[in-house]
């Protein structure tokens, strides 16, 4: 199908993404609609439905659509055909308490607001249309939703659905507008530098695996933990933990913790029983909150038991016995991880605004902002979890805008990494990575990788399914597998560099810590970037930006005063 047809249509398929990304789970309408209007300004549009279900089942527009679609702008058209034609095998009766919840009512709210029917009525008929639309053959689909309106037709204001696209998930496209404004800070350059080594490649060191279950019996938390080492683990080298994201697994970052094993490195993979894939199942299922807030305590806890434990099998016979050093450690945390990680290397959980501004408007947040808030129910205002065994910390795409407050992250005190990808809709760059970076202090990095996505960096075995995903607003679109072994393979390099730091070999590495070697790694699919300050021009708009949330928090708070 030509561009100028790819996802036409684009305030339907920004409404289906809203749709299709909030309702991650009866009855039958009595009409269904067979007529889309579309309205801008005093024009108006008509689009029979058969012609949009063609669309989603071929590609092929018909002329009508076609017309309709050289009135856009580009970057309208290039929106959601994958939305018309995604399915959703979502339980009804899931969606159905989703939409009885706040976030579902606001949801319904904003989604009526961009209908002729703004008022109670047209709320219950966008509630109807997504409980029925479940019900198709096919699952839960644009088409389905769009059959089950029950009205004649559905009348859409195109600048109104623009309008309330962009204020959903509004760190992804604040992210997007500052990566635009700091563009020509990132044109490619030749790099000067000779390599004198790959440090992308493996190590000579045959890997192995020890798999513990571990037992904080203090806490009640079982801690399963693998084990990646090497006969040429040495106590010279660092211990490296590692900590994966929300409903995730230990294995989340296999590749890098062979890679680092392969050069001699100890590396303790282990998973938070209080928000791992396990867990996060079961709350799906309605047996379990979806995180606890005493969570964002027990992560670092893990880790320093972890590390505790790791000391015993140090001093004892079997095959990790004198390898270890367990006063030296190394932290690397992905999303949920990275927050952990950031705690771990000194920064303090700072609650009384997060306490203020949360729940907030939570379909303006994007999914990392609304599991921060998660840590509302903790009863004190901070906390403080550093472990002092910690000599490095790496955060990939780390989970961070709100939860450390405004001081809490200048409290860091070891050499930190940030890593953030530019099409991150999970964990926005600007908010969550970029900001946090501003306000550590150094030595710290801050890697961007230029048009990868929050799963980029994930271990391609774990992400074989969530790269089916359909594009919404939330997630999904993600670039993964073969398509970012680039990715990868960079952060395969400056996880051993960092590590690296913490031994007689820091020299030989540090060349793989310079704004070159990121230039040198870049490739035309994915520009790579390393500062260790933010650029003055592009700090000037960051402190834009700053100022701007700054004054949209004291009106919120002003507006709950009231």
């Amino acid at each position: 199908m030509r561009p100028i047809f790819h996802g036409q249509l684009s305030l339907i398929a920004v409404v289906g993404a809203i749709t299709i990304s909030i309702l991650n789970g009866a009855t039958t309408a009595v009409q269904a609609a067979q007529t889309v209007v579309i309205r801008r300004g005093s024009s108006s549009q008509s689009i029979p439905l058969a012609d949009l279900k063609t669309l989603a089942e071929t590609g092929n527009a018909s002329p009508n659509l076609q017309d309709y679609a050289r009135r856009l702008r580009p970057q309208e058209r290039e929106t959601v055909l994958s939305a018309l034609k995604a399915n959703f095998n979502i339980s009804p009766v899931a969606i159905r308490r989703f939409l009885d919840t706040q976030t579902g009512n606001l949801l319904v709210s904003e989604l009526a607001g961009a209908t002729s029917r703004s008022d109670r009525v047209g709320e219950l008929l966008i509630k109807s249309a997504l409980v029925s639309g479940a019900l198709a053959p096919k699952g839960l689909s644009l088409i389905s939703f769009i059959e089950a309106y029950d009205s004649p037709r559905l009348e859409i204001d195109l600048n109104r659905t623009f309008q309330v696209a962009k204020n959903f998930n509004r760190a992804f496209w604040q992210t997007q507008a500052f990566m635009a404004a700091i563009s020509p800070q990132l044109a490619p350059q030749r790099p000067q530098m000779s390599i004198p080594f790959d440090p992308t490649q493996a190590g000579n060191a045959s890997v192995q695996v020890l798999k513990l279950n571990l037992n904080d019996r203090q806490r009640r938390r079982e801690i399963p933990v693998d084990v990646y080492w090497s006969t040429e683990a040495s106590p010279k080298k660092p211990i490296i933990v590692f900590s994966h994201g929300l409903g995730s697994i230990r294995t989340d970052m296999r590749y890098l913790a062979q890679h680092l094993a392969s050069h001699g490195y100890v590396v303790a993979a282990l998973e938070h029983p209080g928000s791992n894939e396990t867990h996060v199942r079961q709350a799906l299922k309605l047996k379990a909150p979806l995180l606890e807030a005493e969570e964002f305590l027990n992560r670092p806890k893990d880790i320093s038991f972890v590390l505790d434990e790791l000391q015993s099998l140090n001093q004892k016979s079997g095959p990790l016995q004198g390898k270890l050093a367990p006063d030296l450690a190394m932290v690397i945390g992905y999303s949920f991880g990275g927050a952990t990680a950031l705690s771990l290397a000194g920064a303090e959980l700072q609650l009384t605004q997060l306490k203020q501004r949360c729940p907030g408007d939570v379909l303006a947040n994007s999914l990392g902002e609304n599991a921060q808030c998660w840590a509302k129910a903790l009863p004190e205002d901070s906390y403080q979890l550093r472990d002092p065994r910690i000599k490095a910390a790496i955060a990939l795409s780390p989970t961070a805008s709100i939860l450390f407050g405004e001081t809490g992250l200048t409290k860091v005190a070891v050499p930190t990494l940030i890593a953030a990808a530019s099409a991150d809709k999970t964990t926005p760059a600007l908010t969550e990575q970029v900001v946090t970076f501003d306000q550590m202090p150094s030595p710290k990095w801050l890697v961007g990788f230029v048009g990868a996505t929050h799963l980029s960096v994930k271990d391609p075995d774990t992400t074989l399914a969530q790269s089916r995903e359909p594009s919404t607003l939330y997630s999904g679109g993600e670039i993964v597998g073969e398509q970012s072994v680039e990715v990868r393979n960079y952060v395969k390099a400056i996880a051993l560099a960092m590590a690296a730091q913490l031994t007689d070999e820091a020299s030989n590495y540090a060349f793989v810590l310079t704004p070159n070697y990121a230039q040198y790694a870049s490739t035309e699919r994915f520009p790579i970037r390393l500062v260790t300050e933010i650029p003055p021009n592009a700090k000037a708009i960051l402190q834009q930006f700053v100022q701007n949330q700054s004054n949209s928090q004291d009106l919120l708070n002003l507006s709950k005063l009231r």
